[in-house]
């Protein structure tokens, strides 16, 4: 909750009043009434298998291991009711305009909050019974997000997904913005031809110039192509998508342990990882193979280093062109 209102006061002191929104993890299937769990009992229901073999994917690229679990990583506090609130309550204590939930159904102390002060609240599905249920629950906006996407993902194409999300919501006034793989103003699109109202894009940013996305990794996602990212339970516990690297592959060999469920996977990943990302800027190989990040399938089209703004222009750019294209096959 501190980290998140640090980022949100930089962000009111340099936007000069210009409308922004949040997107938080609050699952409510895990937003229960329980108390948070200190990080060290949740690290303590983790088999010592798990570490070892995260440890000993380290070593096999000449990374020292013996100090990556000193520190507990708190990966449990967003997902009970106490942690959920208290980052919705941080969220809300800015004039955000929009607040997402990318994880399920919004806690309904969220939607309650968002139609006490006129925000409007999102919420990010991959299959369109889960739209119904967003729907029903409340919320203003569904952003239909395809299998191609950075991060926590279904299994669903953006192609199949936005026209079926579309037509079981067509009734009921609530707008569907697509997402996943939209890295171009022509995807846009053809998002927009099947029914969506707009884009909700991610991946496209990571590469921009004022993205904080470590140097290493930027330069690992312009090379990739779009077979290099892999959908896997490996990282969270819930099927999140992200740059293919050696510690990816091991952790979908035969000789891996199966992912534990949220948040205990975290406990094992997220450690390991940071040390890797810290040792990758610093020039050591063996972590700069191993250096991944949440990323999309739309990496492939992701080439160069432009700034944010070029992106936009780049992408009404894309969108009037083919939008014209659309138009002319009409006449043919």
């Amino acid at each position: 909750a501190s980290t998140l209102e640090k980022e949100l006061s930089w962000i009111d002191e340099h936007i000069d009043g210009k409308p922004y929104g949040v997107d938080l993890i609050a699952p409510t299937s895990m937003a229960g009434t329980e108390p948070i769990q200190p990080t060290k009992k949740i690290k303590k229901q983790v088999p010592q298998e798990y570490f070892d073999f995260a440890s000993g994917i380290l070593e096999r690229h000449d990374i020292d291991s013996t100090d990556v679990y000193v520190t507990d990583f708190d990966s449990n506090s967003f997902l009970t009711q106490d942690g959920a609130a208290s980052i919705i309550d941080v969220a809300f204590g800015h004039p955000i305009k929009l607040i997402a939930n990318a994880l399920g159904v919004p806690p309904p102390y969220m939607i309650d909050l968002g139609k006490e002060k006129g925000v409007l609240t999102a919420a990010l599905i991959g299959t369109r019974e889960h739209a119904i249920k967003q729907v029903e629950a409340g919320v203003n906006i569904v952003v239909a997000s395809g299998t191609e996407a950075g991060g926590h993902c279904g299994d669903v194409s953006t192609l199949v997904l936005i026209p079926e999300v579309c037509s079981v919501l067509k009734d009921s006034g609530v707008p569907v913005l697509a997402a996943g793989g939209i890295v171009t103003g022509g995807q846009m699109a053809a998002c927009m031809a099947m029914g969506a109202a707009g884009v909700w894009t991610g991946s496209v940013w990571l590469t921009c110039a004022e993205s904080d996305t470590p140097p290493v990794l930027k330069e690992k996602m312009l090379q990739a192509s779009s077979r290099e990212t892999v959908r896997s339970r490996s990282r969270t516990g819930k099927h999140s998508r992200q740059l293919r690297s050696p510690w990816t592959d091991a952790w979908e060999s035969n000789a891996a342990p199966k992912p534990l469920a949220m948040p205990l996977q975290s406990q094992v990943t997220e450690n390991p990882l940071a040390k890797v990302t810290k040792l990758a800027e610093i020039g050591h190989e063996g972590a700069r193979q191993l250096s991944t990040s949440w990323v999309g399938q739309g990496v492939g089209l992701m080439s160069s280093t432009q700034s944010a703004k070029a992106i936009v222009y780049e992408f009404m750019q894309d969108y009037l062109v083919a939008s014209e294209r659309l138009k002319a096959s009409l006449t043919e």
